[in-house]
């Protein structure tokens, strides 16, 4: 036996992700532990990108990455802790209705601003306009 398979048959946690709950500590206690923490982390997440956005220690053009970056982990700390998708057989299902919902998110969003560009292409310029209105 290796040791993961050990600490799971002596009660520890085993190889389990961090936002799935363990069958024998399914009580309202491990469940209360998930979620503190999940809610601990999301709020050192949410620290760490206002201290990001004012701070001068952070070269200015890199900040919009650092908020990109702070704001996609908290997006996986939510999935996990909150939303519990994690790689477990028994959510394939979850995962799919999120990449699913991401896909719908990603094509009305893109579809939006490829609309809008093209409107403002074709559009007239303002200056035109008004000396055709005079």
């Amino acid at each position: 036996m290796n040791d993961y398979s050990v600490a799971a048959t002596d009660g520890g946690m085993g190889d389990l992700a961090p936002g799935q709950r363990n069958e024998r500590a399914s009580g309202f206690a491990a469940g209360l532990r998930t979620y503190l923490t999940g809610f601990a982390l999301a709020v050192i997440l949410t620290i760490a990108s206002f201290w990001a956005a004012q701070t001068n220690l952070i070269y200015a053009p890199g900040v919009s990455v650092a908020l990109v970056t702070l704001g996609i982990a908290q997006m996986g700390i939510h999935l996990v802790f909150f939303l519990h998708i994690t790689t477990a057989p028994d959510n394939t299902n979850n995962v799919l209705a999120l990449a699913l919902g991401v896909l719908i998110v990603f094509l009305i969003v893109t579809g939006s601003l490829w609309i809008m560009a093209h409107m403002n292409h074709m559009s007239m310029p303002m200056e035109a306009l008004m000396r055709q209105q005079s």
